[in-house]
């Protein structure tokens, strides 16, 4: 008899949910499910992050002078260049990623994600990853790059830039089709995914991009740095975030953004992340 009024109570409440389905009424939420759903979102966004950084098979770095392999603490904070994993930037400045993700999906901040510098395209895989966990379809992950490496610096235009070596380091230089075969092995290659190829001078201005919610730059150089924020900058929405990867350790990049925000009278406060790369939120 238990079993059978089980079966009844099942039956009442399927009954009444399709009433109120028809009627237009929302739906009593289980805690149990969300809790479970939380869950399993967790375990999947752990485990992509630990493939696209390579913390889950450890692949040893491009560039090993002292021949120490693979070191987790190295990985944990993005000093290194991995052989294989899909994202150099360490587990700390991918979990800024998904932070302010969240953030923006949690507070209705409207627009699109982009990064402007992608290498193998891993944060934003991420970034796609995180969209779908949530069930997210109407943003859209944008990733400029040249797909040819950085350019040589422009020390007539940008003094900043002099005696860059970064356009030297083959090792940058990733193909659009390497970079969609990345997103297609997580079987994230969909609609939702929009490339820019070329240089950010001339893709940047003319995108098609309305307005952006996470603005993510890492090109490095002063050159790359200004003109993603000069065209991209007014399209980020309030309360929107500017994620800028190198500001701790590449000179130009730094001073780019200083340049770009005294000239705008940009005031909101730069955070840190892991003392190479810093965010701040758009308040107005």
């Amino acid at each position: 008899m238990p079993k059978l009024r089980d079966q009844l109570d099942r039956a009442r409440r399927a009954y009444d949910d399709a009433k109120r389905t028809f009627r237009g009424e929302p739906m009593p939420v289980d805690p149990n499910l969300l809790a479970e759903i939380g869950r399993q979102r967790e375990a999947y966004l752990q485990l992509l992050l630990g493939c696209i950084v390579g913390t889950i098979y450890r692949d040893p770095p491009l560039r090993d002078d002292q021949g120490k392999g693979y070191d987790p603490q190295v990985r944990e904070y993005g000093w290194d260049w991995p052989s294989s994993a899909h994202s150099m930037i360490g587990l700390k400045r991918m979990q800024n990623v998904r932070d302010l993700v969240e953030s923006v999906i949690g507070e209705g901040v409207p627009g699109d994600l982009i990064e402007t510098g992608v290498w193998r395209g891993g944060a934003c895989i991420f970034m796609r990853g995180i969209l779908k966990t949530y069930g997210v379809t109407d943003r859209t992950v944008w990733l400029a790059d040249s797909f040819e490496g950085l350019p040589k610096p422009d020390e007539a235009r940008f003094p900043a830039d002099k005696g860059d070596s970064f356009h030297t380091y083959k090792e940058l230089a990733i193909t659009l089709d390497e970079v969609k075969d990345n997103f297609a092995r997580y079987g994230l290659l969909d609609d939702q995914v929009r490339f820019l190829p070329g240089w950010f001078k001339d893709t940047l201005p003319t995108a098609p991009i309305e307005r952006l919610a996470v603005l993510r730059l890492d090109g490095d150089m002063y050159e790359s740095t200004i003109e993603a924020l000069t065209p991209l900058y007014p399209k980020l929405s309030r309360g929107g975030y500017v994620i800028v990867d190198d500001y701790h350790v590449v000179p130009g990049c730094q001073k780019a953004v200083e340049d770009y925000r005294e000239q705008h009278g940009i005031r909101d406060p730069i955070r840190e992340i892991d003392g190479v790369g810093v965010y701040w939120q758009r308040s107005s």
